[in-house]
């Protein structure tokens, strides 16, 4: 039961895998009713197969817009809200009714004698082939290119390491630029882009990075760089001061030019962890 309450992968809501998702979808529906022909399609239409392969396939890209839909529909629900194992699942059990409902009402139209039960029946069963293969087989490659990801960052963080040397990526997985990570002093949410604030010759200077909070998060696991706020990252390194007002708790660093970060609720227990383990 707790997994159906956890949230869904990133990946399962990348607007990249969304878009490889409705195409892959798209395209094994027109191979399995021209191979297969459920729905009973092949009364559609009494003509060639060149020209049932032309009609058929209008047809199926019209159903498909309810995937098409309903993806657009979870990426922007994404962005304001969290979506659970629980939801995702029920998420696809209503595109296989929509879709199922759509090619049932179809085949009554074009034979209104046929009872619409059976029809349902067995259009819900072939809408459930043409979306729950494709579905799997992507969900299994996305999980498997998410580990490769993950331990691509490991070993590029271990590098780091040992190295001293910060670089940093784009969203697109190109170098961008590398520091040092004493110089290093915080990190900002600015939208689709993060800044990254930094010491260069004694003067506090930033460079704008196509990236996103979450992919940093991702990078500086286990290292003295984290999250305390949903709009900043910090090199505890730098930090010189911890202070606790009225409005909240906030993080100093010996720098003028460098404003107080404040650290959240959502994030207060992990940078106490955080702020126990580097002070012993």
């Amino acid at each position: 039961m707790n997994l159906l309450r956890d949230k869904i992968p990133e990946y399962l809501y990348d607007k990249k895998n969304l878009i490889s998702l409705v195409i892959l979808t798209a395209v094994f529906a027109l191979v399995f009713i021209n191979i297969y022909k459920p729905f009973s399609s092949e009364s559609w239409y009494n003509v060639s197969q060149i020209k049932f392969f032309l009609f058929s396939s209008l047809i199926i890209l019209t159903g498909v817009l309810v995937v098409v839909i309903s993806r657009i529909v979870m990426y922007r629900r994404t962005r304001s809200h969290t979506i659970t194992y629980g939801m995702y699942y029920l998420w696809i059990l209503c595109e296989i009714a929509a879709m199922s409902a759509f090619y049932t009402g179809y085949t009554l139209y074009l034979d209104p004698h046929k009872d619409f039960l059976t029809t349902f029946k067995m259009s819900t069963i072939n809408t459930s082939l043409v979306l729950l293969l494709p579905y799997s087989a992507l969900w299994l490659y996305f999980s498997w290119k998410d580990k490769v990801h993950k331990l691509e960052l490991l070993v590029e963080n271990e590098i780091q390491n040992k190295n001293e040397i910060i670089s940093f990526y784009d969203d697109k997985g190109e170098f961008r630029v590398s520091l040092k990570r004493e110089n290093l002093l915080y990190i900002e949410s600015a939208d689709n882009y993060v800044l990254i604030w930094y010491l260069n010759k004694g003067k506090v200077s930033k460079y704008m990075l196509r990236n996103t909070m979450k992919n940093m998060e991702e990078i500086f696991a286990e290292t003295s760089i984290f999250r305390c706020h949903r709009s900043f990252m910090v090199n505890f390194d730098q930090v010189k001061m911890i202070r606790r007002e009225k409005n909240g708790v906030f993080l100093q660093m010996d720098i003028d030019a460098v404003p107080d970060i404040p650290i959240s609720k959502t994030y207060g227990e992990k940078a106490g962890s955080w702020l126990l383990k580097y002070s012993s």
